[in-house]
């Protein structure tokens, strides 16, 4: 593929606080280019000239998978972004963007709703996203919205890979030196760096050593520690799992959802663990406040969701082509045609 310059193509960006993801297809659904796991483009992480910069160089990684000429114009560029908050935040982003040049229309949401859009084609519903952090989202079917202000500790949020780190840190350090119950997480957590002891992490850390943000590396071993019977650990997953629902419960009880069959979209990195308890401790919860609730866990990314998004506000193609193309996207995840 050298040039299409008669397809409509759509660019969808899922940038969340720690990665972003691009991907590009065309109108029928066909999926040309996708990249990721790219750096952040956050504007409230790294500011809007950086966030821009390493933006436009994953869109153009993005446009030469895809093969696509200097000619090819992307006629749509659907933008889920972690900070699209305020409207503030809306009129910076938009004005970066309009003078980056890389679409000819923008549309520009919250990554919440790319994240929804992945797991539901309903158009309402709700999703909470567990990564390195934690938020949620909901939509009532008459189109009222409810989301968290998800600002971390200063906004009372605990949950996600970097929270768990911290917590797993935290514990052993207090189990070695007796403030805590032992735990093999004594052991496990310091060894992830290549270290022996959890104070000698604590110490690396507090001297700029290691990267905190590193700790949301530690997810995984948490959660294969709890599976190895650690009560510690099983601790901290089931106090995940338990702020996962109360997210999910606050959506569902303000946008007054509790009797209806609501998707219940369940995204982020920390979601794909294989660790059945936890799963099955959200779904109870969940379906206790909701009975007829479905969970749903996408298997493909929320890049997916901004796609779908930029594919649904094509309003002068049928609706039916729509869901066609929606549906063929859905195939052929996560492997783009060359």
């Amino acid at each position: 593929m050298t040039s299409l310059p008669d397809d409509r193509l759509v660019l969808g960006v899922d940038g969340g606080n720690s990665k972003t993801d691009v991907a590009i297809a065309n109108a029928d659904g066909r999926l040309l280019a996708l990249i990721g796991a790219g750096p952040t483009v956050s504007h409230q992480a790294v500011g809007i000239d950086e966030g821009i910069r390493r933006l436009a160089e994953l869109v153009s990684a993005a446009r030469e998978q895809a093969g696509l000429a200097a000619r090819d114009r992307i006629e749509l560029g659907s933008f889920c972004l972690a900070g699209a908050d305020t409207p503030a935040d809306l009129r910076l982003l938009r004005g970066a963007l309009a003078d980056l040049g890389l679409v000819e229309r923008t549309l520009i949401r919250n990554d919440t709703q790319a994240a929804l859009r992945s797991g539901t084609d309903r158009g309402w519903g709700v999703v909470v996203i567990c990564g390195s952090g934690v938020n949620a989202h909901g939509v009532a079917p008459d189109g009222r919205h409810a989301r968290l202000i998800a600002l971390g500790e200063v906004s009372g949020d605990w949950g996600g890979g970097t929270d768990m780190g911290w917590s797993a840190l935290a514990a052993a350090v207090r189990g070695r030196d007796g403030r805590g119950p032992r735990t093999s997480l004594e052991r496990r957590v310091p060894a992830a760096f290549g270290l022996r002891r959890p104070d000698t992490l604590s110490r690396a850390l507090y001297a700029d050593r290691i990267d905190p943000a590193r700790l949301s590396e530690l997810s995984p071993l948490v959660f294969a520690t709890a599976a190895d019977g650690d009560p510690v650990a099983r601790e901290i997953v089931d106090r995940l799992a338990d702020e996962v629902v109360a997210m999910a419960g606050a959506m569902i009880r303000r946008l007054r959802l509790a009797t209806t069959d609501v998707d219940v979209v369940l995204a982020g990195g920390v979601m794909a663990t294989t660790f059945e308890p936890f799963h099955d401790r959200i779904r109870a919860g969940i379906l206790e406040l909701a009975p007829r609730a479905r969970i749903v866990v996408p298997a493909a990314p929320p890049v997916l969701g901004a796609i779908l998004i930029g594919l649904d506000s094509m309003v002068d193609r049928p609706v039916a082509a729509r869901i066609t193309a929606a549906a063929g996207l859905r195939r052929a995840w996560p492997t783009p045609a060359r």
